[in-house]
């Protein structure tokens, strides 16, 4: 026993990155070997090994896609790993990977610190501690990880209390609603979206303070647990919150309002979805549908319903996603803003980029350009191979890939009838979606060699 822990903590030291995604392919083969249990099913049979690998993937990805019933097809055992599954994976990769090198070596060592703080600030793989004071200090991991705790705990229970009575309202029985409620408030909080209701959403689909709640519950888990940190240490003291917190503040509400404007002028008058209802609704609904779309899942339309042009809105919404280190998946609302930073100064002729009263070293501009890079050849790739397998029209196959490697969970239906080798294709996209790119680079990387000698220069012609 003290062999195996001391050769855990020994690779947990010497490469965070492969140790993490270690943990996180281990959770998922534990969850499909619990999933495949006749005890899961409701009809106490064995699900198909695909489905079973597809859905725990879609939990501890925290994606929200689904391959069966999620409402009819699992027991209340196969109900409580979901939930437990889903709580697991919102926690974040390295994060996970930290608390479990914590307990396993009893100790937060340096490199553990810095596998933490890699969680919220992605930099850190390559370049190791960084001076700018960004997100979270290396003395600070610790906290960091008690906050990951609380806040979620609190929001869940928080989002779960606004929900409760609402159940009771419709009718629901008071243990039903209990679960129901926490159900739906981890789903919102981890921005996973399965539902335990048959249909869905659409019982509670004009209910606007369920509805509410889900959006809160959905926005702060897109912030990213560095977010939430900086509001738990002085949420009053605005100008002491560091750059990632300002921008991803103002990057995630200015998404937020295009998108909802942007859903207004586009689906205002189409019938299947907000055609037929009245102004005021129609600003409500779209507002949700901006929100679900960075990677909350949860949907009061028939998605596959949505015009071409908001179906390409909402891919690019999906593929954005929400903050670092958070339970939200895309590329992330800093890399968008890191990319905008680095054109305005294009533009104005500036060599380097500012923000805020701070200047973002060059190397962030190369590591935001690598993961839209690794990003986008992931979704053509997993695009490619589900059109030929599927023989679907191309914006149907483009949202549902882009939903899985954001791991947002929005369908067009698509996903749930793909034959073994979509699903597995699937599944990949939201493995390679929840672990990154940037750590998944990081990890295959035996090491970080440094160039001592300079080639020379020659530019080529660009644009």
């Amino acid at each position: 026993m003290v062999r195996i822990r001391d050769g855990i903590d020994s690779l947990a030291h010497k490469s965070p990155s492969r140790f993490a995604i270690l943990v996180f392919s281990a959770l998922i083969l534990v969850f499909t070997v619990l999933f495949s249990l006749p005890i899961a099913s409701a009809d106490r049979t064995i699900t198909p090994l695909h489905d079973a690998v597809f859905t725990a993937v879609s939990v501890i990805c925290v994606t929200g896609l689904a391959t069966v019933d999620m409402a009819t097809h699992w027991s209340p055992f196969g109900n409580i790993l979901v939930f437990v599954g889903v709580n697991i994976g919102g926690i974040g990769v390295l994060t996970l990977a930290s608390l479990m090198g914590l307990v396993i070596s009893r100790r937060l060592g340096l490199r553990a610190k810095l596998m933490a703080a890699s969680d919220s600030n992605p930099s850190r793989i390559h370049a190791g501690p960084v001076n700018e004071g960004q997100t979270v200090r290396l003395g600070e991991v610790g906290s960091l990880l008690l906050t990951v705790a609380i806040s979620a705990l609190v929001i869940e229970v928080g989002v779960a209390a606004l929900l409760f009575p609402r159940m009771l309202q419709a009718g629901v029985d008071l243990g039903e609603a209990v679960w129901h409620s926490f159900y739906y408030a981890a789903m919102a909080f981890t921005n996973t979206g399965f539902s335990p209701n048959v249909g869905g959403l659409d019982q509670f689909a004009s209910d606007y303070w369920f509805l509410s709640a889900l959006m809160i519950g959905v926005f702060l888990g897109s912030l990213g647990f560095p977010v939430i940190y900086a509001f738990a240490r002085g949420w009053r003291k605005p100008r002491r919150w560091s750059v990632h917190v300002k921008l991803t503040l103002v990057t995630t509400i200015a998404l937020l309002i295009v998108g909802m404007i942007f859903y207004v002028l586009l689906e205002f008058d189409n019938p299947k979805t907000f055609g037929t209802l009245n102004a005021g609704d129609t600003i409500f609904q779209s507002l949700f549908m901006s929100v679900m779309t960075r990677s909350g899942g949860f949907a009061t339309i028939d998605v596959s319903e949505l015009n071409g042009s908001s179906l390409l809105l909402s891919d690019m919404l999906m593929f954005i996603g929400g903050g670092s280190a958070s339970t939200a998946g895309g590329i992330k609302v800093t890399t968008l803003a890191i990319l905008f930073l680095a054109a305005f100064a294009e533009a104005r002729g500036k060599q380097e980029m500012e923000a805020f009263g701070r200047r973002i070293p060059s190397d962030i501009l190369r590591l935001s350009v690598s993961v839209v890079l690794w990003g986008a050849t992931t979704v053509a790739v997993a695009s490619i191979l589900i059109l030929h397998i599927s023989k679907q029209p191309f914006d149907l196959v483009l949202f549902d890939v882009i939903s899985a490697f954001a791991t947002c969970g929005l369908s067009t239906g698509l996903t749930g009838e793909l034959p073994p080798e979509g699903v597995y294709v699937m599944a990949a996209t939201m493995f390679m979606g929840r672990v990154g790119t940037v750590t998944l680079a990081a990890a295959l990387a035996a090491s970080h060699s440094r160039q001592l000698f300079k080639r020379p220069e020659e530019r080529p012609i660009v644009g």
